[in-house]
């Protein structure tokens, strides 16, 4: 029987799929937080899942123009989820797409087609949801079923008996079997069923399906019916926090028990790095971690990986992966703060009761020049002067954050990071209540204070500082010292860099035009506030900043700009975007 016209699978389908599928996880995100109570019950993993898939889907809307082949779009749209992924879910989903999009490239390659064809498209989709449960299992160092990889698995086998029946009937079948498989999730993990939910990144991978389903088969059944179908309606918050019980076997492996109310968390911290490395150095990397702690997922390929681990030292963690090549986007979490504020029977206040400390909360941030200093200091954080020739040690965070039960650390660059954990364990063992927020310039660290509000729980507060920190892109104005290679091609003494994120994106000559060309970069991904803050060495960053805000002035009308004085020696210009 000739196979329907309509059963072809390309780059329209594709952002459907991404577009359909931001919908449902997002009119869905506060539903899934709720049933998150593992591998950690953080309450996060729609949010996760959210902030995960709008990466992936901004980037491929931002990239599919005229001419765009399947493959092409498919590689931009995975690299941008695996790029943007964030938490143990969101990591395992940025696999799964992983290899649905590898399994579009091999079959170009071997074709030719820049579509799926209506004879091709359901084998070749359904390809690519068994290696993507297949990349799925080999990404976590120690599986275990009830989660969303089984959902994934089940997704898959069902896809694959149904592909003779065409691309429609196939995902239909795998949307239905994910379903079933979602329900049966608390049958396979104790944790599920003693909190009555099913699993929440289960859930999020039923609705990415759903929405697949609906993409290439316009009759299918509303997302309404499914949202109902699934518990998402259910007033399951009020069960969270039940997590008492003996454990249920699943303790180490991808997860392992969580709870609240003298539950254990599986580590102190969440620790989250993107890593530049080969196959090799990657699997070396996953043992690696797997001795360290737990929920440890490294996936990827192609030289670029999202490591996860839970783990009690996040030092070590990080430590590794600088071993097994070049580590960058580093995002570390105390995963107790976040359990305790989903635990409604311990308050901050008693959690510090018996603290050889004051009280209050303080935040601490460093500071790269003395205009910077005064600008964390008017918003009320105590400053450590860092910069070029002036790093600080944890005795000068200790010493900044005295006679503070609470206390919120602002590194603002990856080089202080490591003074400021070992600060923070000496903290902790005075009876203290330490954060470090991983902010990784100045402007990330404004970002973060202009948020920060007293009248807030410590947990609350570290969870708006963070999203207000992760929101700020950052990116500077150097000037190349020697020859070298770097990420935008080969640059000469002299010649003007700028960097986003700590990598080389521009070079040139003028530094007028370099500053202009890495803001209109950095505003590519979108923006509404541009931060500057200005030096005086090596290059004039006064009329630099000044330069930037003419030129945003003339061609943005959208973007506020705000320069400051900040006083810093090594770069004339310190940019954020928010």
């Amino acid at each position: 029987m000739a196979v329907a016209v309509t059963d072809a699978f390309g780059v329209t389908q594709l952002v459907s799929w991404a577009d359909r599928g931001g919908l449902l996880l997002e009119a869905s995100r506060t539903a899934i937080d709720a049933l998150n109570v593992y591998p950690v019950p953080d309450g996060d993993t729609g949010t996760n899942l959210c902030l995960t898939w709008r990466a992936g889907s901004e980037a491929l809307r931002s990239t599919t123009g005229e001419g765009a082949t399947l493959a092409d779009a498919a590689t931009r749209w995975s690299r941008a989820t695996l790029l943007g992924a964030r938490g143990n879910s969101g990591v395992i989903m940025a696999q799964l797409l992983r290899g649905v999009a590898a399994t579009f490239v091999e079959h170009s390659v071997r074709t030719g087609q820049a579509v799926l064809s209506p004879d091709s498209s359901a084998t070749v989709l359904v390809a690519g949801l068994t290696r993507a449960v297949e990349l799925g299992y080999a990404g976590v160092a120690r599986p275990v079923e009830g989660t969303i990889l089984t959902v994934a698995a089940a997704a898959a086998r069902a896809a694959n008996e149904a592909v003779t029946g065409g691309l429609a009937s196939a995902v239909g079948a795998a949307v239905e079997a994910a379903a079933d498989a979602l329900e049966k999730t608390p049958q396979q993990l104790a944790v599920l069923a003693r909190a009555g939910v099913v699993d929440a990144g289960g859930q999020g991978w039923v609705l990415v399906l759903e929405a697949l389903r609906a993409a290439v088969d316009p009759a299918a059944p509303t997302a309404a019916s499914v949202l109902a179908a699934y518990r998402l309606d259910q007033p399951v918050a009020a069960h969270v926090h039940d997590l008492s019980g003996e454990p249920n076997g699943a303790a180490g492996g991808w997860g392992g028990e969580g709870g609240g109310n003298g539950a254990s968390v599986d580590g102190d911290f969440e620790v989250m790095y993107l890593l530049e490395s080969g196959d090799a150095a990657a699997a070396t990397l996953r043992r690696e971690l797997d001795a360290m702690g737990a929920s440890v997922v490294v996936v990827g390929g192609d030289g670029l990986w999202n490591v996860h681990v839970h783990t009690d030292d996040a030092g070590p963690a990080v430590e590794a992966g600088v071993a097994a090549g070049r580590v960058f986007r580093i995002k570390i979490t105390p995963l107790v703060d976040a359990v305790r504020g989903h635990d409604l029977a311990e308050s901050p206040g008693e959690r510090v009761a018996s603290a050889p400390v004051v009280s209050g909360r303080a935040v601490v941030a460093v500071a790269s020049g003395e205009g910077t200093g005064s600008l964390f200091a008017a918003g009320g954080a105590r400053v450590i002067a860092g910069g070029a020739g002036a790093r600080p040690t944890p005795a000068d965070f200790v010493a900044a954050a005295a006679q503070a039960a609470e206390v919120l650390l602002l590194p603002n660059d990856d080089d202080h990071l490591a003074a400021a954990e070992a600060a923070a364990q000496e903290l902790r063992a005075s009876g203290a209540h330490i954060v470090v927020l991983p902010t990784h310039s100045d402007v990330q660290g404004l970002a973060a204070l202009a948020v920060h509000d007293l009248g807030r729980s410590l947990t609350d507060d570290v969870v708006t500082m963070s999203a207000a920190a992760g929101a700020t892109r950052f990116g500077a104005i150097a000037r190349a010292e020697r020859e070298a290679m770097t990420s935008a091609g080969i640059c000469h003494p002299g010649q003007t860099l700028g960097l986003v994120e700590g990598d080389v994106a521009v070079i040139g000559d003028n530094a007028d035009d370099v500053a202009r060309a890495l803001v209109d970069r950095m505003l590519s991904a979108g923006g509404e506030l541009v931060t500057v803050l200005h030096g005086s060495d090596p290059l004039p960053g006064a009329a630099l900043a000044e330069a930037v805000r003419l030129h945003l002035h003339q061609t943005r009308l959208d973007v506020e700009v705000v320069s400051y004085d900040g006083g810093q020696a090594l770069y004339p210009l310190l940019i954020g975007v928010e």
